[in-house]
């Protein structure tokens, strides 16, 4: 158990000491929205260049990773979609919404400092691959499927037109094709470039940790309670499950590329679930389950490292 906790208090410490920062005024709402944009822009593209760029691409793309990672990804959009129409009544933009939010992780900021402090290197590969299925497939298909119950932008096609156009110019998506056809091409990157990619790729889990507990200040459950605790649950418990399940149906992945696997998957839903919620008049919803999510996080990552470590490898 102390193995456990000396993996899981200084990520959560770096989220609350960003938390403090805002709360006590220390940073503004415009100075972590800066920092955030440092970390995505330049921070996380220098680690997946410098990682995925300096291993073989046999390393780095993991079929059956990805097809594990997917498929259990898909059940829990499936489940979260499922419950929200036909047993909670939504709309079929908030059930999309409500899927993306039990399906998508906060591979970046909180997903990847996890599983780099429980595990190590390995973490970079499996954020890469995961952001690969979470930015290619299902945050489209959340998003076309919400324009589509709202009927308005012109159209699925125009919708997700649009946002793999936005997808094209993310710094991380960015990085990591970058990083992938630098090591297709066996291009070896200069020690003049390659210090300051590090130097960068180094700062990248901290302040990401930091931006994300500054970005829970403020937020509140405005009586929505009840929509914040089953998506949370099924975010933090349902999702974790179903790529354990998945791993277990797809042979040759190793028991560590699982482990990471199951780890991403723990996290909560991604930082920008409320902003994508807003467009829809779902920001209060969505604030409130990934305030409910982050928080709960932390005893159910815990638990998945007790799990981890107690099974063989």
């Amino acid at each position: 158990m102390l193995q456990i906790f000396q993996i899981t208090a200084p990520i959560f410490l770096l989220i609350g000491l960003g938390y403090a920062a805002a709360m006590s005024a220390v940073l503004n709402r415009e100075q972590v929205r800066g920092i955030g944009a440092f970390v995505i822009t330049f921070a996380m593209p220098a680690l997946l260049i410098k990682t995925l760029g300096t291993s073989p691409i046999q390393q780095t793309l993991i079929p059956g990773y990805l097809l594990a990672y997917t498929l259990g990804s898909c059940v829990a959009f499936a489940a979260a979609f499922g419950v929200s129409r036909w047993l909670r009544g939504d709309d079929l933009s908030g059930s999309a919404i409500n899927a993306m939010g039990m399906s998508v992780s906060n591979s970046g900021f909180i997903g990847y400092p996890l599983v780099a402090a429980a595990i190590g290197s390995p973490a970079v590969l499996g954020m890469a691959m995961g952001m690969l299925v979470e930015n290619l497939l299902l945050i489209p298909l959340a998003l076309v499927l919400a324009e589509a119950g709202k009927q308005r932008g012109g159209g699925g096609l125009t919708v997700l037109r649009m946002t793999f156009g936005r997808l094209l110019k993310n710094p991380v998506i960015i990085g990591i094709v970058i990083g992938l056809c630098v090591s297709l091409l066996d291009i070896e990157i200069p020690p003049l470039l390659l210090k300051p990619i590090d130097m960068l790729a180094g700062v990248s889990a901290p302040l990401a940790l930091f931006v994300i507990g500054a970005g829970l200040f403020g937020m509140r459950a405005r009586g929505v309670w009840i929509d914040a605790a089953w998506i949370s649950a099924g975010k933090l418990i349902i999702h974790p499950l179903a790529v354990l399940c998945a791993f277990m149906l797809v042979p040759d992945v190793s028991p560590v590329m699982k482990a990471v696997g199951v780890l991403f998957a723990c996290s909560p839903m991604m930082s920008i679930f409320p902003i994508l919620g807003q467009r829809f008049g779902l920001e209060d919803r969505c604030s409130a389950t990934l305030l409910v999510a982050t928080v709960l996080s932390f005893f159910t990552i815990s638990v998945a490292l007790m799990f981890i470590h107690a099974t063989p490898a």
